[in-house]
């Protein structure tokens, strides 16, 4: 099991095949994603590597924060992720992981926040047919209806599907296909759209429902630190 990479979304364009056809991307950067830290069995219970991209404010960090990163060696970093490896796929400590740690038509699953809309009414945040357009309907077209029954049960039973707040939940898009890789840019192409806004935070893993091509690199594509490079 290999390690994911961490990304931002910054919105959907179009590619062209060979043959003329246009395919729908979503454009992601990889954007200085460095190593910051191992979990090991031994020492922690399982094994993982702990990503980091962007840069944040100096002054938000903390004290703890900053000690974290200068035992790594790297910048500060935005945003951090854990990934779960298996032992012989770990990256080392302060190397930068690029975009061609995936290959072209290879399978991945990518997980972001939804978008926010806010409060819902049944129809659009559950997809409710709503009410009659005549035979006495008036005003409440789109109101859900009746909730529960009379006496019995003589309550609304939990997780009813009702109106409410809609967005901004962790969501997985399986089985997303790589159309193409920039490593130079840092960009990954991604057939189709992924969740979460333009400008938002994404993760990207292999597929775990499609086999892993074989020229998928091991245990990732990434350049070495360069006190580990002299």
């Amino acid at each position: 099991m290999r390690s994911g990479l961490i990304a931002r979304k910054l919105g959907m364009t179009r590619v062209y095949t060979e043959e003329g056809a246009q395919v729908p991307v979503t454009v992601l950067k990889v954007d200085s994603v460095h190593v910051v830290a191992h979990k090991t069995a031994e020492k922690d219970g399982y094994s993982a590597i702990q990503l980091g991209s962007g840069t944040p404010k100096i002054k938000r960090l903390t004290k703890a924060d900053r000690g974290h990163f200068a035992k790594a060696k790297v910048e500060p970093k935005r945003k951090l992720q854990e990934f779960r490896v298996a032992p012989d796929m770990t990256m080392p400590v302060g190397a930068e992981v690029t975009a061609d740690h995936f290959v072209a038509g290879q399978f991945v699953d990518v997980t972001g926040t939804t978008k926010g809309k806010g409060f819902a009414g049944g129809m659009k945040r559950w997809n409710f047919g709503g009410l009659r357009a005549t035979h006495g309907v008036s005003v409440s077209h789109r109101s859900i209806g009746s909730t529960g029954n009379r006496q019995d049960p003589g309550k609304v039973f939990k997780n009813k599907k009702m109106p409410g707040h809609l967005g901004v939940e962790t969501v997985t898009t399986q089985n997303v296909q790589v159309v193409r890789t920039d490593a130079d840019r840092g960009l990954i192409l991604l057939k189709g759209s992924v969740p979460g806004v333009r400008g938002g935070w994404v993760s990207v893993r292999d597929a775990v429902k499609r086999k892993l091509p074989d020229g998928a690199p091991k245990p990732g594509a990434f350049k070495a630190a360069p006190e580990a490079q002299g």
